[in-house]
This record gives structure tokens, sequence and C-alpha cells, in this order.
């Protein structure tokens, strides 16, 4: 195997949940449920959740979109996609997972969109 990665998970989380935090946090899962294939591989997987959403409550985070989480949410990302060697971005519309690709295409990093495709290239 090569080098272990640090790779971000990038996906939808508000979108289209209308704020709902069940929705949310099935939205969540779904980024998490490709973190365990990734650290069975050897990687290191993130998501800006894990750091945000411990930030937002200890900051007296109202609500999704308040400007707490304005503050930190997003932030948050941009900062640990500088610690990142690539992109995981997973299915559906996002505007911040779509801002987080642009971010790490900024920075030349190298960003998935299947998880099968990341897998594999270690094995080149």
């Amino acid at each position: 195997m090569t080098k272990p990665m640090t790779i971000l998970i990038a996906g939808p989380y508000r979108s289209g949940t209308n704020d709902d935090p069940i929705l949310m946090a099935q939205n969540l899962q779904r980024m998490e449920e490709a973190a365990l294939p990734l650290f069975r591989a050897g990687h290191i997987p993130v998501i800006g959740e894990w750091f945000a959403l411990p930030l937002l409550k200890q900051a007296g985070c109202k609500y999704a979109g308040d400007e707490i989480y304005e503050e930190i949410s997003y932030p948050i990302a941009r900062r640990l996609i500088t610690r990142c060697d690539a992109i995981l971005r997973i299915k559906g519309a996002s505007k911040g997972a779509d801002g987080d690709v642009e971010h790490a295409k900024a920075l030349g990093l190298k960003v998935y969109y299947r998880l099968e495709d990341l897998l594999s290239a270690g094995e080149e």
C-alpha cells in the first residue's frame, strides 16, 4: 500500500433537509458510511461536521444557518482541506461540498467522486 492519505469526505449535510435535524443526521451518516472503508484501506478519513458540530455546540449555535453556524461550519472545512491529500465528493446536491471541491482543486488536490476509484488508486 502507498502512504496513507488524509481524505476529506464532502457531501450534503444541510442541503435538501429544510434544516430537519433527522435528515441532517441521515446525511452525516451517508458521509460516515464512506469513512470506514477508507480507514480499513489505511487512510485517515475526516468529515468537516466531526470538527464543526462540537465547536458549534460550544459556541452556542441555536440553529443551522445562524451567525455562529456560518462563522464555523464552512471555515472549518476549508481549513481541514489544507491538511488533506484528497477529497471524496459523495453524491447529492450541496453548495458547501461543491465549494470544498473547488477549494481542493485550487490547492492541487485530487478529487474523487466514487469510493471505488479512491480505494483502487493505491493499487496502481
